[in-house]
């Protein structure tokens, strides 16, 4: 199994060998502030103790509080959350918002535990990070397999212990408990926002074929919001596998579909896909909203796409970019596609300082106006340096973290 953060580093040598910055800048950066390991004990049901392992890297606040979310997942290891760390360090700086890059996670497969399981395991973490956490200290938000639930109950743990009566600590909290507008769909209304700004630079005409890996929130949004917006989505999938209709899916009743009979497969006028042959079909566009390294050295070969939007953290490996950057396929990054979650979740952090709440088109108006012109840096720097846009965006996420730590 390819380690992330292996990965993240030969990401930031690729960049760094286009623009070098200082050494002592460049030592620092590809190294953790902080990791932490805890202990989680949970009662279970059965009446056993279960012991679960949780960890939370803080990589870079050199921008501002540590941001990222917590992911719940049975592979979850120390070297992939320190990858996500150093992305969402990079991220936050892409999307030009006052945070720093942090991750955190369970080694657990949620779906076997129960609700009460669920709500100890959750407080557990908040309990054991307690001491790293705090408005202006570190600011936890869900990822893979964490939901809104569960980050209010981490909140009300995180208060409980802390004596502080903020709802700033956790982002991606429900409405009624200080979530923001907006919320659930900003990764993938992010991630439409770039690619809607950027696809005339590369020739993607609007109704064009797009085929999308990853069926949860972020991939099923992302879906409906390219649907809506007139483009035809012609396969998905979820980690059990996916499903083609050449003339284009209804992802609404593709979703009821799923709930009914808990799978994708037999959606009426589909046929069948495994993960590995959907990455593979011939489309326009195509969208990584699953995990990483989805696409190696092994299939970067195959990839029949025109345009790759990047939704999920890390699905392309440093290899794959060198196949796809020589068959003139463009990637637009993680760390500027999905870069719409952190965003509206630093908007509801703001909301909760100052004890405001936004409507859903202010918004959705503030996260546009900020991709846009994000994006449109980055595709300006990948132009001015003559390099693809992975690179320019860890050019100009670099020069920002450098400038606020006075290098």
């Amino acid at each position: 199994m390819s380690n992330p953060f292996e990965n993240a580093m030969m990401q930031l040598k690729r960049a760094t060998a286009v623009q070098p910055f200082p050494e002592a800048f460049m030592k620092q950066i590809s190294t953790p502030n902080r990791e932490v390991r805890i202990s989680i004990p949970v009662m279970m049901d059965n009446g056993t103790l279960e012991v679960f392992e949780g960890y939370r890297v803080e990589h870079n606040n050199a921008r501002g509080p540590y941001k990222g979310g917590i992911r719940y997942h049975h592979n979850t290891d120390i070297n992939e959350v320190k990858a996500l760390a150093f992305w969402m360090a990079l991220k936050c700086a892409v999307a030009n918002i006052p945070m720093g890059g942090g991750k955190g996670g369970i080694t657990v497969d949620p779906k076997i535990l129960s609700k009460n399981e669920l709500e100890k395991l959750s407080r557990g973490w908040a309990r054991g990070m307690a001491d790293i956490l705090g408005p202006k200290k570190d600011v936890p938000a869900p990822d893979v397999n964490t939901t809104p639930e569960i980050m209010a109950w981490m909140n009300d743990e995180f208060m409980t212990i802390s004596g502080e009566k903020t709802l700033a600590t956790f982002t991606g909290k429900p409405l009624d408990k200080g979530g923001s507008e907006g919320r659930g769909a900003a990764t993938g209304l992010g991630g439409f926002y770039v690619f809607d700004v950027l696809r005339e630079k590369f020739n993607v005409a609007p109704g064009a074929s797009v085929v999308i890996q990853g069926f949860g929130n972020v991939g099923g949004n992302a879906g409906e919001i390219f649907v809506a917006n007139g483009y035809k989505v012609i396969a998905m999938s979820d980690s059990k596998g996916g499903i083609v209709k050449d003339d284009g899916l209804d992802i609404k009743a593709l979703e009821e579909w799923k709930k009914t009979n808990g799978t994708l497969a037999g959606f009426p006028g589909s046929r069948i896909v495994t993960n590995a042959e959907l990455l593979e079909l011939p489309c326009d566009v195509l969208i990584p909203a699953a995990l990483e390294n989805q696409i190696t050295a092994d299939n970067a070969d195959k990839i029949k796409a025109k345009f790759i939007l990047e939704l999920a953290n890390g699905p392309i490996t440093p290899e794959a970019d060198e196949i796809l950057y020589k068959k003139n396929i463009p990637v637009v990054p993680d760390i500027l596609a999905n870069s719409g979650g952190v965003t509206v979740s630093t908007f509801e952090w703001e909301q909760n300082l100052k004890g405001e709440h936004w409507s859903e088109m202010d918004v959705n108006a503030k996260l546009k106006e900020l991709l846009n012109r994000e994006a449109l840096a980055i595709y300006e720097k990948s132009v001015a340096v003559k390099t693809d846009l992975r690179r320019a965006a860890f050019i100009v996420a670099l020069e920002r973290i450098a400038s606020a730590m006075g290098y």
